[in-house]
């Protein structure tokens, strides 16, 4: 949290608010600085400014941050299919439209609070609101989940994540028909320039390294079945990459359209890591949800 008061000096006369903030206040990300100013924390000679209004010389900025809401999260006698647990670990199959984790909008009702409840204790790396948490997916995206259930296994597990040894193939069902079967599309992924709750392909040198190989399986009525495997684990990587190419998810109503379907259709299929404690390899596959077969994949695709 944080109160404090700047003059803008002669060198800084014409800079966006939000650039100001950056280069003053070294604890806080420009999207959080960007939050605090459309929240009103943020006041520029007493008056509520925007993130983008120019500064002038001797300009007072004042930044009150509000102090943090502490929320309980609680165990929640949820539903969940385990495809396999053991002392150190879970791997569930995550219903698409479950949360992940406690965030504002969803304190209750996610993937944490069930994991709680089922599992008594997850380790303490993710904090309060992510215990157990070593990776994410969507809210829409449903599949192969890890969750550790110790700081042991959650650190080897987040540096294999790290380290980019798992293994994770995702089933797709993405617009139009492809001109190959197969392919490799590497291209940077970052923050959106003008939209900061979307992620978007960049200029080199300005997004994260991003790879997704990919496998056609089948043309379907409703777009074309694929096959995605990550090599890195950006943001909406998938959902970013098939938009590039001109193919988004169906479903996709952020990054494409809607078209009938209730989710963005994706699904994390296979997950393949090294068992923290044995070393022993594991590979999970996650049973292909109703709303891939009602499109017209086999259940008993391998």
């Amino acid at each position: 949290m944080i109160h404090a008061e700047f003059i803008v000096g002669p060198g800084e006369q014409g800079v966006r608010l939000d650039q100001f903030l950056v280069g003053m206040v070294a604890t806080h990300s420009r999207a959080r600085l960007q939050d605090l100013i459309r929240g009103g924390h943020v006041r520029v000679n007493l008056a509520e400014a925007k993130p983008n209004t120019r500064l002038k010389e001797r300009d007072r900025v004042e930044v009150r941050e509000p102090a943090a809401v502490v929320v309980e999260t609680r165990a929640e006698e949820i539903a969940l299919e385990v495809l396999f647990e053991d002392e150190d670990l879970v791997v569930v199959n995550k219903a698409p439209g479950m949360v992940v984790h406690p965030a504002a909008g969803n304190w209750e009702g996610t993937l944490v609070n069930a994991l709680l409840h089922h599992c008594g204790a997850l380790s303490s790396i993710g904090g309060e609101q992510r215990p157990g948490i070593v990776h994410r997916l969507d809210k829409e995206t449903s599949g192969c989940l890890v969750a550790a259930k110790n700081d042991m296994a959650h650190q080897h597990l987040s540096a294999q994540f790290a380290g980019r040894s798992v293994s994770k193939v995702y089933l797709a069902l993405a617009a139009g028909r492809f001109a190959q079967l197969s392919g490799r599309i590497e291209a940077p992924i970052g923050r959106h320039p003008v939209d900061r709750k979307k992620m978007a392909v960049l200029e080199e040198g300005k997004g994260r390294s991003a790879r997704t190989d990919w496998r056609v399986l089948g043309d379907l009525k409703a777009g074309t079945l694929v096959e995605c495997t990550l090599h890195t684990g950006r943001t909406h990587q998938i959902r970013v990459h098939l938009r590039h190419v001109g193919h988004p998810l169906v479903g996709d109503e952020v990054y494409g359209r809607r078209s009938g379907f209730r989710r963005q259709m994706l699904h994390a299929w296979k997950l393949g890591f090294t068992h923290p404690r044995t070393g022993v390899p594991l590979s999970l596959v996650s049973p292909i949800p109703a709303d891939f077969v009602e499109a017209g994949v086999s259940s008993q695709l391998t």
